[in-house]
């Protein structure tokens, strides 16, 4: 390996450095397998941009990856840390999705690329299935120190990584064994009864023997350069080829027996290094007869590499949840997939095709193609959703044959139309289109096919989806204030985050009310449970503490009187809620508590603090019980944070710990921006994405006369 502050062998460009750098990693780690990702710019994705130890062709699944995917690589990155998964079996459990996509025996590292300016990418390796399961220290620091060496590649470059469209093959220049050239190695194999192959990484014949040739009733000079299953047509099915996928990834022996037509059963016993894989083929196998006729089979499969690709891309459409989430996916992994550069997709509603998302086209001609009629005769679209049957069109004479705008719409080359229909019911189209001319193979049309009602349900259900949450948004902001009311000698400022998950409103409520002049109440509280049940009874505790309040009731009498309604009510949830009411001109405030977590107080002078406030139980409990009235100085200049306990409340988070990181966040900045305060208080809580409750906060302070307020 090169040294600390040396370029890797052979560096030359940016890009020629980076391929000798995973060679290098790869040699030096004794990984079989080696992948380079870098993050694109402006995009969360993560391209392969170079590959070594694999054929070009496994890569298609992996080439594009959203950096907020679930795969190794992804949470490398995003941790800083090296992942290490030390079999398949861990893959499953840990990255069900991926392991979908390679259904093999290895293990596998992912490394970030973590340089001084950014984090650049990650770096893949993966091991036959029989090395050691765990990782050694050694290891460890090896890996990590050689995706440092990469990292500091791309600090010190002077112009920034070309991106591919297709990832480099970078060799990793194994030692290859004397070749001998005499007679008598050749006549020793041609004189045994089996044949012999060998192959390169790509699956190319590089060598046949006469026996073989003969074993395969194929001349060898039809054999060389050819993969197998091209050449042979009775070889030519996914579960041939996925054999051969098998010990490439796992490097380890396979063995599997085929029938060659009419009667004749071959085993193939397939040897894997880093170099190709020898191949020998033995007469013999399964009994003759077992195989089902090449009549029965059918004329069109599609190669495992698509079949796995189908089945990768099936399990992320399973985990679109919005449209713009089904739309990122079709562009960034389905549309390299197959090579395409546009997309159009479009829902179907009230006879129209409604674009709800595209790529690769102007924003003049989405308007043009938008809603039009499914009887329209400018494109096939309606045609195709009307029959069931996609179209494909691998030249604009071809469209121009039946819709001559089209192609002048558009300036695409080749499109494939593919209907999006559940059960017999139309959803939309899709529509994959070319910058070049494109003939679509049998395999390509028989996987898109397959493909679009799998579209066609991610799509059905994120329109759901989508639809629900604009209700569930609509029906919370008509649920809480829409805005905070402006006062005397009192400023004013909320935030309401609402949890990270699902699409049921939330029970969190807040709430400011001028009393008079000089007085003002201040109310937040929290209805358990995540539903519309809770959304209603959090409207009517609501209505009912105003209308209490500005009746001039006593801290203690409102939460008194609206635990009697919730009585009257008969509901099985509860309520917490915390009720201030703040006289500005005595300076004080005094609180009454119903099982709510106690609100930060930061006089100008002095730290914040947690303020002990005698709590009462929930609201709903018990309908005789009384609230204790607990007061405190409110001098100008006095922050008042009242908050629900989404916000100190989070996974494997110590709820003490977090009050008072939340009270030092409060101390940290300028107490007189309020807003500016509030948003520092729920940073930490917004951009981690794990909060599973409401977070609601509600700040309060009291100003000098002109100091603020009005």
């Amino acid at each position: 390996m090169p040294g600390s502050n040396e370029p890797p062998t052979g560096a030359g460009s940016l890009d020629d450095a980076l391929g000798a750098a995973l060679a290098d990693t790869v040699r030096g780690t004794g990984a079989s397998i080696g992948g380079l990702y870098l993050v694109e710019d402006g995009e969360p994705v993560l391209r392969l941009v170079a590959l070594c130890g694999l054929p070009l062709e496994f890569s298609a699944p992996w080439q594009r990856l959203p950096l907020a995917a679930p795969v190794p690589v992804a949470d490398a990155i995003h941790d800083d840390r090296l992942v290490w998964i030390e079999s398949q079996a861990e893959m499953a459990r840990r990255y069900p999705r991926a392991a979908a996509a390679l259904p093999y025996p290895f293990a596998l590292a992912a490394a970030p690329l973590s340089g001084v300016r950014r984090r650049w990418g990650g770096i893949v390796l993966m091991w036959p299935a029989g090395r050691p399961r765990r990782v050694t220290p050694r290891e460890h620091g090896h890996i990590v120190s050689s995706a440092r060496r990469t990292a500091r590649l791309l600090d010190d470059a002077t112009e920034p990584p070309g991106l591919p469209d297709r990832p480099r093959v970078v060799p990793v220049d194994a030692a290859h064994h004397p070749v001998q050239t005499g007679l008598a190695a050749a006549d020793y194999l041609e004189r045994l009864p089996e044949g012999a192959l060998s192959l390169d990484l790509e699956g190319r014949v590089t060598f046949a023997t006469g026996s073989a040739a003969r074993l395969l009733g194929r001349p060898v000079d039809r054999l060389l350069g050819t993969r197998p299953w091209h050449s042979l047509p009775w070889l030519d099915e996914p579960v041939h080829e996925d054999h051969y996928r098998t010990a490439m990834v796992s490097r380890m022996p396979v063995t599997f027996t085929a029938l060659r037509p009419p009667d004749q059963p071959l085993t193939f016993q397939l040897y894997p290094d880093n170099s190709g894989i020898s191949v020998r083929v033995v007469p013999g196998g399964e009994p003759a007869g077992t195989a089902p006729p090449p009549a029965a089979r059918p004329s069109t499969q599609a190669s495992a590499g698509r079949l796995h690709q189908l089945v990768h891309l099936a399990a992320a459409l399973t985990e679109a949840v919005t449209v713009r989430d089904v739309v990122t996916l079709i562009t960034h992994q389905i549309l390299p997939a197959f090579g395409a550069q546009g997309l159009v997709l479009s829902a179907a509603d009230a006879g129209r095709l409604k674009i709800t998302g595209y790529h690769g086209y102007p924003a003049e001609v989405v308007e043009r193609l938008d809603a039009l009629a499914l009887d329209t005769g400018l494109t096939p679209a309606g045609q195709v959703l009307a029959s069931g049957t996609p179209a494909f069109f691998a030249h604009p004479s071809e469209m121009a044959a039946s819709y001559s705008g089209a192609p002048q719409i558009s300036g695409k080359q080749a499109w494939a139309f593919l209907p999006l229909v559940i059960s017999g019911r139309p959803v939309g189209c899709c529509i994959l289109s070319y910058e070049q001319p494109h003939n679509f193979t049998a395999e390509e049309r028989a996987v898109l096919t397959s493909l679009s009602g799998l579209i066609a349900q991610a799509l059905d259900r994120a329109r759901l989806y989508d639809a629900k949450h604009r209700l569930v948004g609509e029906l919370q902001r008509a649920l809480l204030p829409r805005a905070l009311p402006r006062l005397a000698h009192l400023d004013v400022a909320a935030r309401y985050l609402p949890a990270g998950h699902g699409i049921e409103v939330g029970g969190d409520f807040f709430d400011v009310l001028r009393l008079n002049e000089t007085t003002a109440a201040a109310v937040i509280g929290d209805v358990e449970g995540h539903s519309v049940a809770a959304a209603a009874l959090m409207g009517q505790v609501r209505t009912a503490i105003h209308a209490h309040a500005t009746a001039g009731a006593t801290p203690d009498e409102v939460l008194a009187r609206t635990n009697r309604l919730l009585a009257d009510l008969d509901s099985e949830l509860l309520v917490s809620c915390l009720y201030a009411h703040l006289d500005l001109t005595r300076h004080q405030v005094s609180f009454a508590s119903a099982g709510h977590v106690p609100p930060l107080l930061r006089h100008a002078d002095g730290p914040a603090a947690v303020l002990a406030v005698d709590p009462g139980p929930l609201l709903g409990i018990d309908t005789g019980v009384r609230y204790p009235v607990t007061r405190a100085p409110l001098h100008p200049g006095t922050t008042l944070v009242l908050y629900t306990d989404g916000l100190v409340e989070l996974p494997g988070t110590d709820t003490t710990r977090a009050t008072a990181d939340l009270a030092g966040r409060l101390d940290a900045g300028d107490s007189r921006d309020l807003e500016g305060t509030a948003d520092r208080l729920v940073h930490r809580t917004a951009s981690t994405g794990q909060h599973t409750d409401d977070v609601t906060v509600l700040l309060l302070r009291a100003t000098h006369t002109g100091d603020g307020g009005c």
